[in-house]
């Protein structure tokens, strides 16, 4: 017997144990509404989908085609249209996430404006997003769910018991549209009690998967600007469990720990590390320092010292206070940060880097799993990247050395649409569309997730609407490319009422009110247009 047999038998008994005061409720509408709602906090759609998360990261382990995406959303609308619309294309969600974005909430979600990606919005409007995320996916449950009990009855009422059992049994077998969120927690907001508590915050509003990045709270900047400043192993493993203990004190065992490290591209630390004996992960940290050798005579006011053996080493400190690492120490100090954040009880890595490249990819993580030999890495493809230039130029560089003629390409101007139809950009576009499953097998990337796409989409589709619509085009410039569109590609939205709930409501009028129920569907509803 079906969950959903066994709540409508379950709340029959209520009903009639109830006595006459419940003769009204029907316990298969009850059935129906409690089968819309299968997920009734946060904390219930946290445990679901770490187990996700954690079944998934098994998976790849045992083969690393089994790699997982999700593409960035700023609104629960964007997060739901997502999950339709590849349960409309390839039937499942299975290994589809969606990614929240610190970015976007700081350019979109700030009630102080457009912001930079530096830890300055809200704190709220984090746990904020992912709320009305899963609140705009439980919709398109109910909202699926409703059209398949409309069917049904539709089906009973023409007496077809086939096609209802067809019916009954995509009910039974639904599968929600509720997916992990991997949800950008920045460097903690503050200190390690400030991280645990929003980490909390987060998790109530049901995130499965917490990534922070090892830069200094209040220096943050965005993983592909300059300027970015990180902390030594101490502190950074200090939030790591912070984010652990939330995760236990809230009951998701399973919780999924992203420790991103933006050394790639931090050439600066606001302090030096405490050592506590040669060797350890604090002097191994300082190790990176551009110093110079004095003597003690040579030691000035206010000067910062390291002792290594039987010299004397001052950090090159900038007038902000900062420390300067040596250049070229970047990738080496990525390959650290990832062993020692594994070590300190991360799950998933998260390497920053300033394009996208496999075998620089590759290299680093191969030293990682030297010494962690599953370590897993969720990697930006982000939109900060001119893919087209950089895998022109990979491809231009690759042809090189290996001696073939490339004398009818400028290098520093492959972006130009004169090539788009070239051999060498041909061999590019398929580098590009192959780089999530080369990298994955390559280089040890479990997850694939775009930052900002619909940040992004919504602006060029804006820009394309505004002109046709604001020029010549008038009504056609909406019509043509976006409403006919719909119409023919099975858009769900071209029924916008129906996406917003009406028929829900609708439903539940009926369920509430029924023959006096004022139903907003009726033969005047334009939205039949659409049938």
């Amino acid at each position: 017997m079906s969950q959903y047999s066994k709540d409508v038998e379950a709340i029959a008994a209520l009903r009639d144990a109830q006595g006459s005061a419940w003769s009204a409720i029907n316990p298969e509408h009850a059935a129906r509404m409690r089968a819309q709602n299968r997920f009734h906090t946060g904390l219930d759609i946290a445990k679901y989908t770490a187990k996700i998360m954690r079944e998934d990261m098994a998976a790849y382990d045992a083969d690393s085609s089994q790699y997982t995406q999700s593409l960035g959303c700023w609104h629960g609308f964007i997060g739901q249209q997502k999950m339709i619309s590849i349960k409309k294309h390839f039937g499942n969600t299975k290994r589809r996430y969606l990614y929240l974005s610190g970015w976007m909430v700081a350019a979109l979600r700030s009630q102080f404006g457009p912001l930079p990606d530096q830890s300055m919005h809200e704190k709220t409007a984090v746990a904020g997003l992912i709320g009305e995320l899963y609140t705009f996916l439980r919709q398109a449950d109910a909202r699926e769910l409703d059209l398949l009990f409309r069917a049904l009855d539709a089906a009973k009422e023409a007496g077809d018991e086939a096609k209802a059992a067809d019916i009954q049994s995509q009910i039974d077998n639904h599968e929600t549209h509720v997916v992990p969120i991997i949800a950008d927690i920045d460097a903690g907001f503050g200190n390690e009690e400030a991280t645990y508590l929003m980490a909390k915050q987060m998790i109530e509003a049901g995130a499965c998967c917490l990534q922070i990045e090892n830069q200094v709270a209040d220096e943050k900047q965005c993983g592909h600007q300059d300027g970015k400043v990180t902390v030594p192993h101490a502190d950074f493993h200090s939030k790591l469990r912070a984010l652990r203990y939330a995760f236990l004190e809230l009951g998701v065992d399973d919780g999924v720990i992203v420790a991103r490290t933006d050394s790639q591209g931090a050439g600066l630390t606001k302090q030096i590390a405490v050592v506590k004996e040669p060797g350890d992960s604090g002097d191994i940290y300082n190790s990176f320092l551009d110093c110079e050798e004095i003597t003690v005579d040579e030691m000035g006011q206010g000067d910062v010292v390291i002792k290594r053996g039987d010299k004397i080493l001052r950090p090159k400190r900038l007038p902000s206070g900062l420390f300067q690492f040596r250049r070229g120490t970047g990738e080496e100090r990525c390959v650290f940060d990832c062993i020692e954040a594994i070590k300190a009880g991360a799950d998933l890595l998260w390497i920053e880097t300033e394009k996208p490249h496999v075998g620089q990819i590759k290299a680093m993580m191969d030293e990682v799993r030297k010494e962690i030999p599953n370590a897993k890495l969720v990697y930006n493809n982000s939109p900060s990247f001119n893919w087209t230039l950089n895998f022109r130029q990979q491809v231009f560089d690759a042809w090189t050395e290996e001696g073939q003629d490339v004398s009818a390409y400028d290098r520093a101007n492959l972006m130009s649409a004169e090539y788009d139809e070239t051999e060498l950009s041909a061999e590019a576009d398929r580098r590009i569309q192959s780089f999530q499953a080369d990298a994955s097998r390559e280089a040890g990337i479990f997850h694939h997730l775009i930052t900002l796409p619909t940040y992004h989409t919504a602006a060029l589709s804006t820009d394309n609407l505004a002109k046709e619509y604001f020029g010549e085009a008038g009504m056609l410039g909406y019509v043509k490319p976006i409403q006919r569109e719909e119409i023919r590609q099975g858009i769900a939205c071209v029924k916008h009422q129906n996406m917003s709930g009406s028929d829900i409501g609708d439903a539940h009028k009926e369920y509430f009110s029924g023959d006096n129920a004022l139903k907003a569907s009726g033969k005047d509803n334009t939205m039949n247009q659409f049938s």
